[in-house]
């Protein structure tokens, strides 16, 4: 699978808690063991913001009252979550909206890994999944989602991605059927 690259999407530790299930983190985390066993490279997207959120319009329906619960926040709550065990080497991309292209330097970082080709997994399959998915398709990456890595606060809405929207633009598959298609 050369030039192939996993995204590993929002799992840090506030959605993992929030959105996750044992079972999605369980199906990410083999995602990126196969990833890194074959030398695919693993990107880590997470979400955050400088200290008030000034990145974030008060209108900003999803993100407007992050300058409210920022101070809330526990320590370590946009850190990728201990699962994957996230060393110094592993590329880690900070983005400031929903799709992981926007505020962030993946795109850039996909060209200069000479990547055509996108695998997802993502908490949640209505944010950021279906947001990137959407980007990267314009930007014509070829796609695949892996249903199993993905997971949504509702479970209808995640089902009619996966199996209706979704592949319109992408494979769709399990990421042991993922993993066994990496020889």
């Amino acid at each position: 699978m050369s030039g192939s690259a996993l995204l590993v999407m929002d799992y840090q530790n506030s959605i993992v808690d929030r959105l996750g299930s044992e079972e999605s983190l369980a199906a990410a985390t083999a995602a990126v063991s196969a990833a890194r066993e074959r030398r695919i490279p693993v990107v880590f997207v997470r979400v955050a913001f400088r200290p008030g959120a000034p990145e974030v319009a008060a209108s900003n329906r999803m993100f407007g009252g992050m300058r409210e619960r920022m101070g809330s926040m526990a320590p370590g709550a946009s850190d990728v979550h201990a699962a994957f065990g996230v060393g110094d080497d592993d590329l880690v991309v900070t983005k400031l909206r929903v799709s992981a292209f926007v505020g962030s330097d993946l795109e850039v970082l996909l060209r200069g890994l000479e990547v055509r080709d996108l695998v997802l997994a993502g908490i949640a399959t209505s944010g950021v999944v279906l947001s990137t998915l959407r980007q990267a398709a314009d930007l014509d990456f070829g796609l695949t989602v892996l249903s199993d890595a993905c997971a949504d606060g509702d479970p209808e809405v995640h089902r009619v991605l996966l199996e209706k929207v979704f592949p319109r633009q992408a494979d769709v598959v399990t990421t042991a059927e993922w993993s066994a298609s990496l020889g």
